[in-house]
């Protein structure tokens, strides 16, 4: 059966752990209750900057970017550095788009996939400020109709478990549905169909379970997300080219296209629309936009003395809430997830919030913060996830927080990153039989099979063959014969890389068959259509 690595929405990788994958907390905490020691370190507790570290990190970085660039082959880099509540670096490098002259610079607007979490988070943070929400609300006091598999979970599933991944939905919940052409209220409404895992001693990176927390809230806010996201947070903060809406990225002159990873080098060559999970990674910004949101982050949410968002509402997001890497051993350190935030303890001993996005198809991002140090990058690309993005933001940290680089980063995260080109599907690498059994005839094979999660698929004969067609978007791909009943099918997605291989499998006794499974999409064992 296919597995797929988490591409869509990066989120697993940090700059000091790997590999997202373990137990979480057993409960969650309630944001009302929280001591409030936000940004108190003892002196003792840390190992001391680095005396003019910033100075230099600084000065290295136009250097440190051009290297990654030309060592990655990302066409375009735009990065913001934010210290003392005043962005002291912005800079764009490189071109828009391949082949083109136009340049990237610091009022280019990028996709920045699943740096979009950690914003999501922000601006719930905003409504439990303003007292509309709670991090330990069950969605279902703001989403009557919501479900999943397990009535306990459903009934007590909070905001802030979804927010953090310990929900029990498997692994991209609902991914496969977006990649098909559903939209979000019935991705959201078929995510009751998934089998869950242990409630809140799990750890499954899931799009769509984020989004559904922050349907709640928005819910909550009386609000459609995406204009409580310019209410909440864009517009107080200035964030004039930030939207949660892809139709208004498409409306910007200044706007960097996505590079796809093909064959070993960057091609502009497709387009991704991200609103059915705009919270979870649809947002669109610039390194200035970004930069006044870690400022406020750093601030404690303040903005001009002015508050914007109580500590006691922020610090649950920007503390450990899951397990999402524990240690491999004694020696090592864990990484966590709070409520849309990566958290982990740097080797100095100070704790570090980010975040990355990805879409194979073209984009990768990195947010890093050291509050300890009143430090944070944002690093964005407008080419595939390769580990360049957090190269640069590791190269750069490590000058701060050490007064050198401790190592190669890119030659640590590219081959990490380079997991999401893996390919899916069951024949890959596999050799087509020699001699196969011979298929019944192709016209038996026609016709509409049913699937509840999945919708209708269509077999239908062309003049090359049989073509299966699936979901709203009408996403047809050309079968192949493989042996007996089998086919195969080179998907392309998101979610299934350049050099996906899928069997087709028909069933049933003779004549028309009565079932068709698809194995690229049958990671929960509902990829069963029938007649």
């Amino acid at each position: 059966m296919a597995r797929r690595v988490e591409r869509r929405s990066f989120s697993w990788l940090t700059l000091t752990t790997a590999l997202l994958v373990g137990t979480v907390m057993s409960a969650p905490v309630r944001a009302q209750t929280v001591p409030l020691t936000f940004g108190a370190i003892p002196p003792d507790d840390v190992v001391s900057l680095p005396e003019g570290g910033i100075d230099r990190a600084l000065a290295d970085l136009p250097a440190a970017v051009e290297s990654v660039m030309k060592r990655s082959g990302v066409p375009g880099v735009a990065v913001a550095v934010v210290h003392g509540g005043k962005t002291v670096f912005a800079r764009g490098f490189g071109v828009r788009e391949l082949g083109k002259e136009a340049a990237i610079d610091t009022a280019t607007v990028f996709q920045i996939a699943s740096m979009s979490k950690p914003i999501a988070a922000t601006i719930a943070a905003t409504q439990v400020t303003a007292g509309k929400v709670n991090w330990d609300d069950p969605v279902v006091k703001h989403l009557p109709g919501f479900a999943v598999a397990d009535a306990y979970v459903t009934a007590n599933g909070t905001i802030g478990d979804y927010f953090s991944h310990r929900s029990g939905l498997p692994h991209a919940a609902g991914d496969t549905l977006e990649d098909i052409g559903f939209d979000r209220d019935t991705i959201l409404q078929r995510l009751r169909m998934l089998p869950l895992v242990a409630f809140r001693t799990s750890f499954n990176y899931s799009n769509f379970g984020f989004t559904t927390a922050a349907e709640a809230v928005a819910a909550a806010a009386g609000t459609p997300w995406h204009e409580l996201a310019q209410q909440a947070l864009y517009r107080p903060l200035g964030m004039k080219s930030t939207s949660s809406l892809y139709a208004d990225f498409l409306k910007r002159d200044n706007r960097a296209t996505l590079h796809a990873l093909v064959d070993g080098r960057f091609v502009a060559r497709y387009q991704r629309d991200p609103d059915q999970q705009s919270p979870a990674g649809g947002v669109t910004s610039n390194v200035v936009d970004l930069a006044a949101w870690v400022k406020l982050l750093l601030a404690n949410g303040t903005q001009d003395g002015q508050t914007l968002i109580a500590p006691a509402a922020m610090l649950p997001a920007l503390r450990p809430q899951a397990f999402s890497s524990p240690a491999r051993t004694i020696a090592g350190r864990s990484g966590f997830y709070g409520f849309g935030f990566n958290v982990s303890v740097n080797a100095d001993g100070r704790p570090a919030m980010s975040h990355s996005g990805a879409f194979t198809t073209g984009a990768a991002t990195n947010v890093q913060m050291v509050p300890s140090a009143d430090i944070g990058i944002i690093v964005l690309t407008n080419a595939g996830p390769v580990g360049a993005a957090e190269a640069i933001a590791g190269h750069f940290l490590d000058i701060v927080l050490f007064g050198e680089v401790t190592r190669d980063w890119y030659a640590v995260m590219h081959p990490l990153l380079m997991q999401y080109y893996n390919p899916e599907g069951d024949l890959v690498g596999q050799t087509a039989p020699a001699a196969p059994k011979p298929a019944r005839p192709l016209a038996d094979y026609v016709g509409t099979y049913e699937s509840a999660y999945f919708g209708p698929a269509t077999i239908s004969l062309g003049e090359g063959g049989l073509v299966l067609t699936l979901g709203p978007a009408a996403v047809a791909m050309k079968m192949t014969h493989w042996d007996g009943d089998v086919f195969s099918i080179a998907p392309r997605s998101e979610n299934a890389p350049w050099g996906s291989l899928s069997s087709v499998r028909f069933e049933g006794p003779g004549g028309k068959p009565t079932s068709v499974r698809v194995d690229y999409l049958d990671d929960e064992g509902l990829a069963l259509w029938t007649r």
